[in-house]
């Protein structure tokens, strides 16, 4: 989610930071003792989580059949995570637990079908874009490896992950709530937690279902040459990951600032798109979802679909975890 250079620069920072505000060497030292017995703690404890397991698990199969998930362009690039469903959730008591209702049936030639016609508003919306639908579209991006092609040279774009944008909304909400500092920790915790398994159940549904891309449909049956507005991921469609996993930290952050908290975002500034304006996190996730929409690779029922599971998936985790405030307050 974060950099590893940029996340030791800031903790070079915060201890810089307790010196000048008076804090002595032992109390400093024995703090940052105490938070590696922490860390050694949760090393241990993640090396149960079933990670390493998956990393010589057997790669995705391939099967060019109707409906069927097919690497898109540019990359070709293999399946990101097939075995994803098999990291150990921190909350959820299953990685089906919120398991989305089945997509649609693929059927290409009946047009009145709820697949044709997902299918053809995908590549009307695509070829019709407004300014503001452009801009949310890059704004929700978030694409952590964007390949970038111009005749025979291919480059890499960085920039950050879905999680890692949520989690720079956490940070700005909470100055513009003026949270303290318990709550701005308790509200980073849980929103991190949503998103780690909201991850994992959208995961088992994309590679239970192995949906074909919008991309791969219309190349096939409605113009070969039509691209979307942004790059196509490299794995299944249904569910959308970006509707789910930000409908679940949108639930999880309103329990700590409120639905009515409003502020302008501007994580994606160091990329070259423009803020946007937040007027509540739920708004905030309806319009991540329908920005993938917008930007040609998933259909309206993925992200609506998407947006149900990560919202059931986000009240789940507040009530499960159960970080009330005035037990924060009792802690001071």
């Amino acid at each position: 989610t974060f950099p590893e250079g940029s996340m030791m620069g800031y903790y070079d920072e915060l201890k810089q930071q307790a010196r000048e505000a008076g804090m002595t060497s032992d109390i400093l030292a024995n703090t940052v003792a105490f938070s590696d017995t922490v860390v050694a703690v949760i090393l241990k404890w993640s090396k149960g989580d079933n990670y390493a397991q998956t990393r010589s698990a057997e790669k995705y199969t391939v099967r060019d059949e109707d409906g069927r998930w097919v690497p898109t362009p540019p990359m070709y690039a293999q399946a990101v995570e097939p075995k994803w469903n098999q990291i150990r959730c921190l909350t959820l008591d299953s990685c089906s637990q919120f398991m989305p209702s089945r997509p649609p049936v693929f059927d290409i030639n009946n047009k009145n079908s709820v697949y044709f016609k997902s299918l053809t508003e995908v590549k009307h919306m695509g070829d019709s874009l407004t300014d503001e639908q452009k801009h949310i579209a890059d704004f929700w991006d978030d694409n952590p490896f964007k390949l970038n092609v111009s005749g025979h040279v291919m480059f890499a774009t960085k920039k950050f992950s879905p999680a890692g944008h949520w989690m720079n909304i956490v940070g700005i909400a909470a100055k513009e709530a003026k949270a303290d500092f318990m709550t701005t920790v308790a509200a980073y915790a849980e929103t991190s937690i949503a998103l780690f398994d909201a991850f994992i159940s959208c995961w088992d549904e994309k590679y239970r279902t192995n949906y074909i891309r919008p991309e791969t449909a219309i190349n096939k049956y409605l113009g070969e040459e039509w691209r979307p507005y942004i790059q196509t991921p490299p794995f299944p469609s249904y569910t959308s990951g970006h509707a789910t996993t930000s409908a679940a930290a949108a639930e999880v952050m309103t329990s700590w600032f409120g639905d009515k908290l409003s502020f302008v975002d501007t994580s994606s500034l160091e990329f070259g798109v423009e803020s946007r304006r937040i007027v509540s996190f739920r708004d905030a996730a309806r319009e991540a979802a329908m920005s993938r929409l917008y930007g040609g690779i998933h259909y309206r029922f993925d992200n609506e679909e998407g947006t149900k599971s990560g919202a059931r998936l986000g009240e789940f985790v507040v009530q499960r975890l159960k970080l009330k405030k005035q037990n924060l307050t009792a802690t001071k």
